[in-house]
């Protein structure tokens, strides 16, 4: 199948070019902004494996989506290294013609014994997420006493296979880890790796989200600033989420994504892909669109591509608030993103199904 010469748009004219591939809808964390315990208990039923994208029908896909003008993938889950063989897959996705980035989004429990097989399969990039140095808000963070320790390891494990720089992603919630920012910014100043900070944004039902738990991107910026003067730079590429500075005396870069108060709507170039097939044009789109069924009743490419190209030029900008979301939080969502005419976190919020498709916080 032929390379796009020209990314396909969409009718606010952002190109296509990174695709989302969830590979599992399961995590062994609970994190209270993900997935809680209280509503991913014991008994939550979560997407039995002949659900699941087998990896020849997500190659398939990829494969589509790279003559559609993708040029990078990201795994993500859930915890994407719960699904076996994950290095299978990345090697099969890394002979696709077009396909010039694979990365990875992960927790880190696993990846330690894992980061030298991705990588020799062709890997080029990994994210691992750490909200706090301090084990105790850590661990009630992620609800399943999993230590930092082991994260530290993962992120050297990695960086020792060649997957640098690491990028270590912090949410940051009000009153809970606010006070890790300072640590977790020294802890990595001069490391080489690359410390994003996000803020805590509503992905769902289930987080007991309110605008109140968000520290801005700007107030993050300016503690760090008071103590390392940092100077902002400039996008590695268009369409990038996470706004970057870094240190002027040369201990490295830093990133924040601003999802809240400076939404990147305008010029997102992703599109998000559940294990069970279902193509997402937002991370708040309220309902996807079933791929794997065709995939499976045994449509030809040219006949997914076209329904993938259908998506993603048909699709109205615009998406209406769904019932049951509150006008405050659509009011607060709609003031700090007014000057952006675009959809954005303002608009439909999907199901908590999918919502662990993409995870929080992993752009």
């Amino acid at each position: 199948m032929a390379v796009a010469e020209l990314p396909l748009a969409d009718t606010l004219a952002r190109p296509l070019r990174d695709l989302r591939i969830s590979v599992t809808d399961r995590c062994q964390f609970r994190c209270t902004y993900c997935m809680p315990r209280e509503v991913f208990g014991r008994d939550f039923a979560f997407l039995p494996r002949e659900q699941l994208l087998t990896f020849e029908e997500l190659t398939r896909l990829a494969r589509i989506f790279a003559s559609l003008g993708v040029r990078k993938l990201r795994l993500t889950g859930g915890e994407p290294l719960l699904r076996r063989d994950l290095d299978k897959l990345v090697a099969m996705l890394a002979c696709i013609d077009g396909i010039q980035d694979i990365a990875l989004t992960t927790n880190g429990t696993l990846l330690a014994n894992k980061a030298a097989a991705l990588a020799a399969a062709g890997l080029r990039r990994v994210t691992v997420s750490l909200d706090s140095l301090d084990d105790a808000v850590f661990m009630a963070l992620n609800d399943a006493k999993f230590p930092v320790a082991r994260v530290l390891e993962a992120v050297a494990a990695a960086a020792g296979a060649g997957l640098v720089p690491v990028k270590v992603n912090m949410v940051v919630r009000r009153g809970v880890n606010e006070q890790s920012i300072l640590p977790m910014a020294a802890h990595f100043r001069g490391s080489g790796h690359v410390l994003r900070f996000i803020e805590y944004m509503d992905v769902g039902t289930t987080n007991g989200w309110r605008l109140d738990d968000v520290v801005p991107a700007a107030d993050i910026i300016a503690m760090i600033g008071a103590h390392w003067p940092v100077e902002p730079v400039e996008p590695a590429y268009p369409g990038e989420v996470a706004s970057r500075y870094r240190y002027r005396d040369g201990g490295g870069e830093i990133g924040v994504i601003a999802s809240v108060t400076q939404p990147f709507c305008r010029g997102c170039t992703r599109a998000r892909l559940s294990a069970d097939g279902q193509l997402y044009t937002c991370l708040f789109a309220a309902t996807g669109h079933d791929l794997r069924e065709p995939l499976r009743a045994g449509a030809r490419d040219h006949g997914i591509r076209e329904q993938i190209s259908s998506i993603r030029t048909a699709h109205p900008p615009h998406r209406p608030r769904p019932a049951g979301e509150t006008e405050s939080r659509n009011v607060a969502h709609r003031r700090l993103a007014a000057p952006l005419a675009h959809p954005g976190p303002q608009h439909n919020l999907r199901p908590r199904r999918q919502v662990i498709q993409g995870r929080q916080g992993r752009p």
